[in-house]
């Protein structure tokens, strides 16, 4: 094994903050105002629902399946706060984050019981779930809506000193820690790596599965609180786009397509890339269109550079 897959065996998010650091030097070099004092909260803001996506995608991943429906479930949480809740009296926070966040991760659990217990294929039951999501978005929002001053404004700007984005996306990452305090995430990653060894060692591994998707729906939910910060409107039209880059962002970041390998935190730096890309793209006068072509390309070198990863742990299981 080379030295180069030594280092990605043991770091899998190597390759992702390697290409971040190089993206940012380079959007740097076009705009020296980039990360200056002013921007930050705003740039910080923008990659919010990049890297909440990312999240989203990663615990479905890590039980052994995939959930592709977590772009579309932003965007419908998304258009059922601003077009449902806030019309009826129910926009303010007290109310609208806890039904936001149980919403979306019923809607996980969902995909969840149609996978660990109705034994559907991942694929088939998420995508079912995207076009699901899509339609109710459409139906309640099909033109964009705009909203009222809302509370959801402030992750958009700052609270005090600190950027909003990062009250949002260190909600996110401080579920996930609490989580890792107990079984759950060892648990996780064991029924990834083999269902039926986890199962043999008496992990209930239906319950973990349904748990994942849930989790996965639980993150969506801030992610669609961080896109409405920031759109201030309805957005149906993005759900397609999210639902890719999550995806993207989990996969580039080191999580392994075969399961129980990888983490929120390689997800964090893949959206980071992600975000990158599309800066510095804009900022270069590149077509939209061509954007779109990045973030595919983006998600073929990380299933590539996955597998390259799986390999020499394959061949020792065979030996």
């Amino acid at each position: 094994m080379s030295r180069v897959q030594q280092l990605l065996q043991r770091w899998p998010f190597a390759f992702a903050l390697l290409l971040a650091l190089v993206l940012l030097v380079l959007n740097l070099l076009i705009s020296p105002s980039f990360l200056s004092p002013q921007r930050l909260p705003a740039t910080l803001s923008t990659l919010a629902p990049f890297v909440l996506v990312g999240f989203a995608s990663t615990p479905a991943i890590l039980s052994g399946g995939i959930d592709i429906s977590v772009g579309p479930l932003a965007t419908f949480i998304n258009c059922f706060f601003v077009a449902i809740l806030i019309p009826a009296g129910l926009g303010n926070w007290q109310v609208a984050v806890p039904l936001v966040l149980l919403l979306a991760a019923a809607i996980g659990a969902i995909n969840g019981v149609l996978i660990a217990v109705l034994r559907l294929h991942p694929v088939v039951a998420t995508t079912g779930m995207l076009f699901l999501l899509i339609g109710l978005s459409l139906t309640i929002a099909q033109n964009p809506i705009a909203a009222p001053d809302n509370w959801t404004e402030v992750f958009a700007g700052s609270v005090g000193i600190i950027p909003g984005a990062l009250i949002s996306i260190g909600a996110a990452a401080l579920i996930w820690f609490g989580l890792r305090r107990t079984a759950f995430v060892s648990n996780l990653l064991a029924t990834g790596e083999s269902d039926i060894s986890a199962f043999g060692s008496g992990v209930n591994t239906t319950a973990v599965r349904i748990l994942a998707y849930s989790v996965g729906g639980l993150f969506a939910g801030i992610a669609g609180i961080a896109l409405t910060a920031i759109v201030q409107s309805s957005q149906s039209s993005l759900a397609t786009t999210y639902a890719l880059l999550g995806l993207a962002a989990a996969v580039l970041g080191g999580t392994s397509l075969a399961g129980g390998r990888g983490g929120l935190l390689g997800a964090l730096f893949g959206a980071i890339c992600i975000y990158l890309l599309q800066q510095l793209l804009t900022a270069s006068g590149v077509a939209p269109s061509l954007i779109q072509f990045a973030y595919g390309a983006l998600l073929v070198v990380g299933v590539v550079l996955g597998a390259t990863l799986l390999t020499p742990r394959l061949k020792k299981v065979r030996s």
